[in-house]
């Protein structure tokens, strides 16, 4: 085996190296994603590029509506240049306790399942770029710090590599 298929080897090994939600399964407080995002939540972030560099902030107000076993969330943005945009996630739990999601700009349905303080969604999406747009993977964490707060943090991946990575601090209202 020759050195580029061993660092390509290599390569796809550490991609395919994750977390599970199993392994929170006795972190406390308890996240219930439906009970949490009913109603009003407000959120601050960031993205950053594969070096790191901060490259967008934002805030988004998120009104949650719980229907049965579906969640709607209606998110608006707005980005630190001025740029707005709204997501309307439906989100059904199945009755394993395992969730499915869609939205407009999401490609097909988004995964979801969650463990004591954590929740796993992984979805695909068309992000805008400046020359376009490009299809990555977005595998998002969120873990419950307590009654009104939650932290995210999105790995966005394209061919298993991370590309760029968001960060996410969430209050109740």
């Amino acid at each position: 085996m020759n050195i580029r298929n061993l660092l390509l080897a290599l390569l796809f090994l550490l991609a395919g190296c994750s977390a599970e939600v199993s392994d929170y399964q006795h972190s406390k407080p308890t996240f219930d994603l439906f009970g949490y995002f009913s109603g009003e939540t407000r959120a601050w972030g960031m993205v950053q590029d594969y070096q790191n560099k901060q490259i967008r902030r934002f805030e988004v107000v998120i009104q949650g509506d719980v229907v049965g076993n579906t969640l709607t969330l209606n998110e608006k943005f707005v980005y630190d240049d001025g740029e707005r945009q709204t997501r309307v996630w439906h989100i059904i739990r199945n009755e394993d306790g395992s969730y499915q999601g869609t939205a407009g700009d999401i490609i097909g349905v988004a995964h979801g399942n969650t463990a004591g303080n954590a929740f796993n969604w992984r979805y695909d999406m068309d992000v805008k770029t400046d020359n376009g747009k490009i299809k990555l993977h977005f595998d998002d964490w969120l873990f419950r710090q307590d009654e009104k707060r939650l932290f995210n943090v999105t790995s966005l991946r394209k061919f298993g590599l991370e590309v760029a990575k968001v960060t996410l601090f969430f209050e109740k209202q």
